[in-house]
């Protein structure tokens, strides 16, 4: 199969754009201007021609008045024959040696259709010998009789033309006075100037290209850099990150970029950390069940209902392991519903249903008056889980309080026990999962409930911290900031926080 043809690159159709738009403008500038200087050129050498005709009529003598025809327009009247000459030959011969063409010009006296006098002064070019241009001025003037003006084509160029009709009284030889001029040298310096420019513009066109070659590729260079980096990136490796310079658009892409690849790496590293506790606290129950059965003696029936017994106990472990790890995933989710939650409500509903935990004495030490912008499920999830912690951890019969609080700071949702408490070493880890404190390991539980009340806080953008209870014992505290606060994006489990796990 033929080779897929590469599209072209961003910096390529980028500089394409902008060599595109500069080659569009430098065109429409040339355009204007060439155009505006030939039109000015053109009236010059109208008013120069139409000049002709008044100087005609002051070697005739007749002032620049009479029939004249105004500059720049031509005659609407027959002009008024010669008075003061004998013959047409005697006028026009009068007229071109005083009337010497200047420079890209030509004229010369006609007599019934034929050239008659040329100047004698040649400063300019000779057209009495153009005989296609005499033959048509010449039937011009006659089936008008005016003067007339035009654009011809001749071995010399392009020529503008004025042809003024002359008569002299008792001469009936029709005489007719040819000035010409020629266009395209009078447009020459024009075209020069078009020409160098135009070079100019091949020349800025070139320098364009070159300097926005390398403009487009330092601008491009962060994405560039984007992609090699996303090409770097594997499941192995998520460290790779941009490097953002500066304030603008494409330094504030890489910072997002760089934020993002943050919270992969940080969802990818927890579903690692997950997965090695869950094998870790599988493997214990796995292990037991297994040896059990590999030594039960099924020919004895006691052997048998022990195994069994053994069997059922450590899967109602695994499930509530894997019961718990759906808490926890459901926790550090997104489906949250957030309202306001009257903190009163809440703290009584929280007493009412603390009260049928069997073995402690519960108490309500006091209710917050206001409310707080939470999801009201997960808060009592979170709080009764801090309930049932300190219940399993402290010994039977020693008092529980809880209670809630609202200030400036915010909302604080707490849990006192009387207990053992948590040593300080160990309140950096007890928020982690499967983590627990080195104190009552008899007692059941996956090790996810702190993890849980953890993920709860940090997504209502608040912790959940404990701390020493006077007298012995530990106060598990949720914070959660107050309303006119700025959040922070949820923060999940397994990033580094200051609270500890203490575990069921």
């Amino acid at each position: 199969m033929a080779p897929t043809s590469r599209p072209l690159t961003a910096r390529a159709r980028i500089l394409g754009a902008i060599l595109a738009v500069a080659c569009i403008g430098l065109a429409i500038v040339g355009s204007v201007t060439f155009i505006v200087q030939r039109e000015r050129i053109v009236r010059e050498v109208e008013a120069r021609l139409y000049g002709q005709v008044e100087r005609l009529q002051t070697v005739a003598g007749l002032g620049g008045d009479s029939g004249a025809s105004e500059v720049g327009t031509p005659s609407t009247s027959q002009d008024p024959p010669v008075q003061q000459y004998a013959s047409v030959d005697d006028y026009l011969r009068d007229a071109v040696a005083r009337l010497v063409p200047g420079r890209n010009e030509a004229s010369v006296a006609i007599v019934d259709g034929a050239a008659r006098f040329r100047p004698t002064t040649l400063s300019g070019f000779d057209i009495a010998d153009d005989r296609a241009l005499i033959a048509r001025v010449s039937a011009e003037t006659a089936a008008t009789g005016e003067t007339v003006s035009g654009t011809a084509s001749s071995g010399d160029g392009a020529l503008r033309y004025i042809a003024v009709p002359v008569q002299v009284a008792g001469d009936p030889r029709e005489g007719v006075y040819l000035r010409a001029i020629d266009l395209e040298a009078e447009l020459e310096p024009v075209t020069a100037g078009m020409a160098t420019y135009a070079l100019a513009a091949v020349i800025v066109l070139a320098a364009i290209g070159v300097v926005g070659w390398f403009v487009t590729g330092r601008l491009l260079s962060p994405i560039r850099h984007l992609r090699e980096t996303a090409d770097a990136i594997t499941i192995e490796d998520l460290s790779p990150r941009m490097r953002a310079r500066g304030t603008d658009d494409i330094a504030d892409l890489s910072r997002t970029v760089n934020s993002m690849l943050d919270r992969l790496e940080g969802s990818v590293d927890v579903q690692r950390q997950l997965l090695d506790d869950v094998r870790h606290e599988l493997k214990t129950p796995i292990t037991i069940v297994r040896g059990h059965l590999e030594l039960m003696n099924t020919r004895d029936a006691a052997d048998v209902e022990a195994a069994r017994e053994i069997g059922m106990a450590e899967l109602d472990r695994m499930t509530r392991l894997v019961e718990d790890i759906d808490l926890l995933a459901a926790a550090e989710g997104d489906a949250y519903t957030m309202g306001e939650v009257d903190l009163g409500a809440l703290t009584a509903r929280v007493g009412e249903l603390v009260a049928v935990i069997p073995g402690h004495a519960w108490s309500v030490e006091s209710y917050a008056a206001g409310h707080v912008v939470a999801d009201g499920d997960r808060l009592l999830q979170a709080w009764l889980q801090l309930a049932d912690n300190a219940a399993k951890y402290t010994p039977p019969g020693s008092p529980i309080e809880i209670g809630s609080a609202l200030d400036a700071t915010g909302t604080q949702l707490w849990v006192r026990d009387h207990g053992p408490g948590i040593p300080p070493a160990a309140r950096h880890r007890i928020f982690r999962r499967f983590d627990r404190a080195q104190i009552k390991r008899e007692i059941g539980g996956s090790g996810l409930g702190l993890a849980i009340v953890d993920a709860i806080a940090k997504s209502h953008g608040g912790v959940c911290a404990v701390s020493d209870t006077p007298g012995g014992g530990a106060t598990f505290t949720i914070h959660l900031p107050s309303a006119s606060a700025s959040l922070p994006s949820p923060v999940r489990a397994g990033d580094v926080v200051l609270q500890r796990e203490a575990s069921e």
